[in-house]
């Protein structure tokens, strides 16, 4: 399985659309890239495991929440930040999953790559996204259009020959 680690507020502040959003509320943006994440793990089919600073926060413990079982959330503890974080679990995990870091920071990217693990730049994962999100709604607009929905189709067949009899005797 494919396990990819995101750095993020470095993505929030990466992402254009999350960039914005962030300035009006930062709860928002987290929300928005996690909505965006759990669509994208589902339909690739890998593991998401977005990890936030709380390094700042103080006597903040580590926080981890499962959404599913595509998707993570974990809040670093007081005085670790999303780097050291990522490094640990990809040293753990690097060379028996395939790893990816999501992050646009030069030098996690470096020690990253040493570890095992493929790095991502936080554009090139947005525009990823973004075309996932594409195929998504287009897959969705053609399931639409190919289905069609007759009342036939959701009726049973005795209703069926009644409304028949009824529009006959007419």
């Amino acid at each position: 399985m494919k396990i990819i680690f995101v750095d993020g507020y470095n993505v929030i502040n990466s992402w254009p659309n999350l960039k914005v959003q962030k300035d009006y509320s930062f709860d928002g943006a987290r929300k928005s890239l996690i909505d965006s994440l759990h669509n994208y793990s589902v339909y690739e089919g890998c593991k998401i495991i977005v990890v936030f600073d709380a390094h700042k926060v103080k006597r903040s413990i580590e926080k981890k929440e499962n959404i599913n079982k595509n998707i993570s959330i974990v809040f670093t503890k007081d005085g670790e930040t999303a780097d050291s974080y990522i490094e640990r679990e990809v040293h753990i995990l690097g060379r028996r999953f395939e790893v990816n870091v999501v992050t646009s920071d030069w030098l996690e990217q470096q020690t990253i790559f040493q570890r095992g693990a493929i790095r991502i730049s936080a554009l090139e994962f947005y525009n990823e996204v973004i075309e996932t999100e594409n195929r998504i709604k287009n897959k969705a607009i053609k399931n639409m259009y190919s289905s069609k929905n007759h009342l036939g189709d959701n009726v049973d067949e005795d209703i069926l020959k009644k409304l028949e009899e009824i529009r006959r005797s007419k």
